[in-house]
């Protein structure tokens, strides 16, 4: 008696943790239309977002640049579980490897040729060459990265995410621009700790 009941409070305990937010990779369902912030106005123009029309009016920028429309700069993505980014590359530049831990992105090219990939749980890497009109999903929490090795021409592309705060986590910028000790770093990598002060250097922010 006493096992059975053990066995039904594991059980519950189980399927508890399956339906708990925690459980939940992706965002979580809303039992509304749509959210929209307190005090906001409610029209269509709540539902619209005007954020990317410079960009069609400029150049090329001089490094990668990445404009991001999720929740924070569309509120009404909210409960949605979708947003965007504008990515675009300038001659010869890299979107560094990288993750988005709540959702996978469908990277589509408009213009130029991207060489791609992703690295899987086994650390097979997985690679193509795009050009304008293709499309490349990357799974989701897997490392990834962009780069347009066309020493002469920009490309530009659109990344579409299963969830309205998809996150970046930038494998350089996490590594080697926060607090994790030199000494563990030149282990982790198997160098020394001069290499990894260089390195981190070179990803330090520009004084203004």
């Amino acid at each position: 008696m006493a096992s059975t009941f053990v066995m039904y409070v594991m059980i519950c305990l189980v399927l508890g943790f399956l339906s708990s937010p925690i459980a939940q990779a992706g965002d979580p369902d809303i039992v509304t239309d749509f959210v929209i912030p307190a005090n906001a106005s409610l029209d269509g123009s709540s539902f619209t977002f005007t954020g990317v029309r410079n960009l069609c009016a400029s150049g090329p920028p001089p490094t990668f640049r990445v404009t991001k429309i999720g929740m924070k700069e569309f509120p009404a993505l909210n409960g949605q579980s979708v947003s965007m980014a504008i990515l675009d590359y300038p001659a010869g530049s890299v979107n560094p490897a990288h993750t988005h831990p709540r959702s996978a992105e469908l990277l589509f090219v408009v213009q130029g040729s991207l060489d791609v990939g992703f690295i899987d749980t086994t650390n097979m890497l997985f690679t193509q060459t795009l050009q304008p009109g293709d499309m490349f999903i990357f799974p989701k929490g897997l490392v990834h990265f962009q780069y347009n090795k066309n020493d002469t021409r920009s490309a530009t592309a659109v990344s579409a995410f299963g969830s309205a705060n998809a996150r970046t986590v930038s494998v350089p910028t996490s590594v080697f621009t926060t607090d994790i000790g030199d000494e563990i770093l030149a282990k982790s990598f198997k160098t020394d700790v001069a290499t990894i002060q260089k390195i981190k250097a070179g990803l330090a922010p520009n004084p203004k």
